[in-house]
């Protein structure tokens, strides 16, 4: 491969970073063997994208190169949007269960680790991402994302829901202490109306971008004889939720499994629901005639070795989450991608492509999940999502044609996100 670099280019692969306002305007051409129209489903041949500033005037094939670009030629490689995430925890490692961060980690500690993990994510190709609970860092989210768009640290895009609710004795309320001993909590605990209300009002205020409600209850709460989840909230408690956050125009993720919290919440209005393996054909049949997005978040349920060695009650997950993709993708449901990174190692984002493949989906629809729909679901369809004229220049570059083989988005050679190369290998 032949590509010239600029001195801001070479700081840049070292992962420093500038504030935006020092980025340099000249205009850059990244060339290709082809790139990917993820609206069309097809690779466009000697791709060509001139980028000037922040984003991209033009792309397609063979375009002329204007006098005094400064060119990157990829070679072989095939060029796709930024790849987004729409579950993730940046706050948090895969450790957390035995090491339980509220215990054992500082805020600020925590904060640090978030910024690494921000860095780890956006060299993995995934230049957006929803980090939907801070997982009781309280506002640090908030902070890694301002930082990032201030140019301190370098990191995807990013939207936060800081804390989720939760009720007293519910998902992320930590449990196994005696009661004696008051802990702060991985959630806000909301157990009254005015407690909801206050919340909400708390989070809008210190710069959340989406509410978080936990609909259901953890794995630990599904009752193996039915496969049904605990409702957390009551049907008046869920409308408030999403009455009190459309005030301030704040959109309403639900981590709901499926069963009556489930229900509720897509009858109710909110934007997304997350993981539901449980999720039944009442359900994606609301989903998909409200257009409710369902980031299934398929990996972060798998056993630790073979299938053999999984307990029980993993396997009857697992098995459930792969017949309601199924019936999910013939329903028409919209997905978008998310993993739950952060209850996975950070950097290991694209690890559900394949799973989704398996699971009856095209390579084409694995990747609008994580790029055209992502960016519908964050309402950024006019930024990020396409390698298109005005969109943000948000590009990264894979050794290979992944509609012929999904894995090679695990191995990403070249990210660009806003114009600046963090990677180029």
């Amino acid at each position: 491969m032949i590509r010239r670099f600029s001195a801001s280019l070479i700081a840049t692969c070292l992962a420093v970073t500038l504030p935006a306002a020092a980025q340099s305007s000249a205009s850059t051409v990244i060339r290709a063997s082809a790139m990917l129209d993820v609206v069309g489903g097809r690779l466009v041949p000697d791709a060509v994208v001139l980028v000037e500033g922040h984003r991209i005037v033009a792309a397609g094939s063979g375009l002329e190169v204007p006098d005094g670009a400064s060119v990157i030629d990829l070679g072989d490689s095939i060029l796709l949007p930024g790849l987004i995430d729409a579950h993730t925890h940046l706050c948090i490692q895969p450790d957390y269960p035995v090491n339980n961060p509220i215990l054992f980690k500082s805020i600020p500690y925590r904060t640090a680790e978030a910024v690494a993990a921000a860095r780890a994510t956006l060299l993995a190709g995934f230049t957006t991402i929803r980090d939907v609970d801070s997982e009781g860092a309280d506002w640090a989210d908030v902070a890694v994302r301002d930082a990032i768009n201030d140019g301190v640290v370098p990191g995807p895009r990013m939207q936060v829901s800081t804390r989720a609710l939760s009720i007293t004795g519910g998902y992320m309320n930590t449990d196994g202490l005696a009661p004696q001993i008051d802990v702060p909590q991985f959630g806000a605990l909301v157990d009254s109306p005015a407690a909801i209300v206050e919340e909400i009002r708390r989070e809008v205020k210190y710069g959340t971008d989406w509410i978080k409600l936990y609909a259901t209850g953890t794995t630990r709460h599904i009752h193996l004889e039915d496969m049904t989840p605990l409702p957390q909230f009551t049907h008046d408690e869920i409308a408030l939720v999403i009455r009190e956050a459309s005030r301030f125009r704040r959109p309403v993720a639900a981590h709901a499994y499926g069963g009556q919290g489930a229900l509720d919440a897509v009858r109710l209005g909110v934007r997304s629901v997350e993981h539901g393996m449980l999720l039944d054909d009442v359900i994606l049949d609301e989903m998909a005639d409200r257009g409710t997005f369902w980031v299934p978040t398929i990996s972060v349920y798998f056993g630790e070795g073979p299938r053999e060695t999984w307990d029980e009650r993993t396997r009857a997950i697992v098995d459930a989450h792969r017949d309601t993709f199924a019936r999910a993708l013939r329903k028409g449901v919209r997905i978008a991608y998310g993993t739950d990174a952060g209850a996975l190692p950070h950097g290991t984002n694209a690890v559900d492509f394949p799973v989704m493949v398996e699971y009856g989906m095209s390579p084409i629809d694995a990747i609008r999940s994580a790029t055209v729909n992502a960016a519908d679901l964050l309402y950024e369809t006019d930024r990020v999502g396409r390698i298109e004229a005005g969109m943000l220049a948000d590009l990264i570059a894979v050794p290979s044609d992944p509609l012929a083989d999904i894995t090679v988005l695990g191995h990403v050679t070249f990210v660009m996100k806003d114009g600046v190369v963090y990677l180029d290998q």
